[in-house]
């Protein structure tokens, strides 16, 4: 390793001491971090709970100007935001719960207020605000997280991702993008790479094997009964997936009539209405949350200890991005 690779990993060890706590990368963080920071778009496999967000918010913290950071998960933007902000980072999130004039002073802000991160859905990026805006940011980094969404072959496609390829177009200088998921078949990671015009196929891959969890299959004639012992015997907080908007209500108003602590979320719920019952859940005051897939990615909640399948899920895929 040369005296230059010394230094670079001796500032990434420094950042990620003095913003996040810790003295090592987790597995494949560094050499990820180090593709970015060589201006190579990168297509980056980790486990949920791998440490993804170290990957980008690092190298946007070596470097001069602001990381944007597209998701499709509010409760990621507001949670990742609040994280940087407490370590005494910039760091701004644009969603639709935003009023135009709110969004207007944000977006300056991120021009001119010495922000280091910005995090905005895929359906932003067409807006005519944006584009103008955007123009003048020293974007250093482009980070596309649930990369996965982009991709037709993909479980969970979005059609606002393909717009995403278009901010190649409105930046005025070139930055490296770096594509983030938990899981992608074949189809799926060359398809990423296509649909983000990489201008060369380069993904590194963690192992997937997370020695931490049990999984269990279990065939019952009375699936409601088995849910009330499993979680009189599971202490914690915990979600449970169903693939029905109209059974979420209904298995979580059983459950609170059994004397279990729980609410239900589903994307037809307004706003404010998710935004309530995310922080409840967050928060501790309820313990079960019963929802579609809608709920969960991009929270990050220490004390969950248990994740139930009501239905069977979609795919193989969703299924381990789900538990």
């Amino acid at each position: 390793m040369t005296s230059q690779n010394n230094n670079q990993s001796q500032l990434y060890r420094e950042l990620l001491e003095r913003y996040w706590g810790f003295s090592t990368f987790r597995p494949l963080q560094e050499e990820i971090i180090q593709s970015v920071m060589e201006e190579r778009d990168t297509l980056a496999l980790l486990p949920t709970g791998g440490g993804k967000s170290i990957t980008f918010q690092i190298p946007a913290m070596a470097r001069e100007g602001i990381c944007l950071v597209i998701t499709p998960l509010i409760a990621l933007m507001r949670d990742q935001v609040d994280k940087l902000t407490r370590a005494g980072i910039k760091a701004m999130a644009i969603h639709s719960g935003m009023r135009r004039q709110e969004i207007d002073v944000a977006l300056d802000n991120c021009i001119f207020g010495g922000y280091k991160f910005l995090y905005i859905s895929p359906e932003r990026i067409e807006t005519e605000l944006f584009k103008a805006r955007v123009q003048k940011m020293k974007v250093n980094l482009v980070t596309v997280d649930e990369a996965h969404c982009i991709s037709q072959w993909g479980y969970d496609f979005r059609p606002s991702y393909l717009k995403i390829v278009r901010l190649r177009e409105y930046l005025p200088r070139p930055a490296p993008f770096l594509a983030l998921t938990a899981t992608a078949t074949p189809d799926v990671v060359e398809d990423i790479q296509e649909q983000l015009a990489f201008r060369k196929h380069h993904v590194l891959k963690a192992g997937f094997e997370r020695e931490n969890l049990v999984y269990l299959v279990r065939e019952v004639e009375d699936k409601q009964k088995y849910l009330l012992k499993s979680l009189s015997k599971n202490k914690g907080y915990g979600i449970i997936y169903t693939r029905s908007r109209k059974k979420t209500r209904e298995i979580a108003d059983m459950l609170v009539k059994n004397h279990v602590s729980a609410d239900y979320y589903h994307a037809g719920l307004d706003y404010d209405t998710r935004e309530m019952k995310q922080d409840r859940w967050q928060q501790g005051d309820k313990r079960v949350m019963v929802s579609t897939n809608a709920f969960g990615m991009g929270i990050d909640k220490a004390d969950v200890r248990f994740v139930i399948h009501y239905d069977l899920p979609d795919t193989i895929e969703a299924y381990y991005q789900e538990a």
